[in-house]
């Protein structure tokens, strides 16, 4: 776009964590750190002294069904940026020295979420919600998966998650076409595809985990399977987790800790994938507030599923879901990021104005409709981590819904 100073620089992957079988668990993961330790005749140092010397930034992450890469950069940096990451992506170095070394920094960062409580928590609950299924372990894997990887294996690795026939290119900000297909053919038009095969589809099993640890608060995650990002009624999902704990104006918010002080933390979120999703709740709490609060976890969903929101929960809600719509089409980052993860999902990027005509369409009917249909299924994740006063909250939080954890 003329007149703009700055750009965001989106590469984005479909593959992650669910593509892995156990026995590589956290390859993805452990891939991405290695390739910034080296690619395209690059050592570690010289690939972020290069982006930063522009004055931009460049980052990555893995998800369990998205691995992406990121530049932010000043106007005139698309080339240096495309450069860079078609480098990390098809031409890393990946040397053995290096592979070991960043073995042991993954094991700290693994003995760093089981130290964190409010990330361990979530860890829990996701090995319960999806056991026995790639989506149900750790993003990071664990000491043991990562022993046996060697450069020829993470390099096969490599060549079949970071395939071209899953990636796109998504730039936004201070970036004219012309320029941008011309760099996108260069750096990324010869590349050849590597077959791989597709995970299996997801299936919420459910169940309870427990972890008694001596910390001064209890930590909770309750989870429901919910809508994936492809569901007709995805706007409506979203909407829900709004009202019931999307903000201080949300149902949890203002009932658990405005008006009975159970927690001091408590939020609600829905975790959109490719053919499933997670409605969940976090709360932080007194250990002795635990179970109190899990059982108004549970009456709030209810109440909003049986009955529907008021209108000024509904009206509420969508003005908070376009106000966040329209504030990140005010970054690049955020549009590039978001074009690239719909392109994945949809074949191609959904206009803000898409969204928002669907936003506004939703009625109460609507959320009453996607509320039984998350009740429906029948059954829970539930992770408490914290004193064993705490341990009984998972238990309250089902049998409040009536449902199998």
């Amino acid at each position: 776009m003329p007149g703009l100073r700055t750009l965001a620089l989106s590469v984005a992957v479909r593959g992650g964590a669910r593509w892995e079988d156990e026995s590589q668990s956290g390859w993805s993961h452990l891939l991405e750190h290695l390739v910034f330790k080296g690619a395209g005749g690059m050592g570690a140092r010289d690939i972020v002294e290069r982006i930063e010397a522009e004055g931009g930034s460049i980052n990555a992450a893995t998800g369990y069904e998205r691995t992406s890469f990121e530049v932010r950069a000043l106007d005139g940096s698309l080339g240096l940026g495309m450069q860079v990451v078609s480098d990390l992506v098809f031409r890393p170095s990946l040397d053995p020295t290096e592979i070991e070394r960043e073995k042991d920094v993954v094991a700290q960062e693994i003995a760093e979420a089981f130290d964190t409580p409010d990330d361990h928590v979530f860890e829990m609950a996701q090995t319960r919600a999806f056991a026995g299924q790639s989506m149900g372990r750790p993003i990071l894997g664990s000491v043991e998966s990562l022993r046996p990887v060697t450069r020829a294996s993470i390099g096969d690795w490599r060549a079949r998650l970071y395939s071209p026939d899953r990636m796109v290119v998504a730039v936004s900000g201070a970036v004219e076409e012309a320029e941008l297909l011309a760099l996108a053919e260069r750096w990324f038009g010869n590349a050849v595809a590597q077959a791989a095969d597709a995970p299996y589809s997801a299936t919420f099993t459910g169940g309870a985990a427990t972890l008694s640890r001596r910390i001064e608060q209890a930590n909770l995650v309750f989870q429901l399977p919910a809508l994936s990002a492809t569901d007709h009624d995805l706007s409506a999902m979203r909407l829900f987790t709004e009202i019931l704990g999307g903000g201080m104006a949300s149902r949890l918010f203002q009932n658990a800790r405005e008006a009975r002080g159970l927690a001091y933390a408590i939020d609600a979120y829905h975790e959109a994938y490719e053919d499933t999703g997670v409605l969940g709740i976090y709360a932080g709490a007194a250990a002795n507030r635990a179970v109190e609060l899990a059982q108004v976890c549970a009456d709030e969903i209810r109440s909003l599923a049986e009955d529907g929101p008021t209108e000024a929960e509904l009206s509420r809600a969508k003005a908070v879901q376009k106000a966040g719509l329209w504030m990140s089409d005010e970054s690049p980052a955020s549009r590039a990021g978001r074009n690239a993860a719909q392109t994945l999902i949809h074949g191609g990027p959904v206009s803000s104005d898409a969204s928002v005509a669907r936003i506004e369409a939703v009625t109460a009917g609507d959320l009453a409709r996607v509320g039984a249909r998350v009740l429906a299924t029948g059954r829970t994740a539930t992770a408490v981590l914290g004193p064993r006063a705490a341990n009984g909250a998972g238990t309250t939080f089902a049998e409040g819904l009536a449902l199998q954890q």
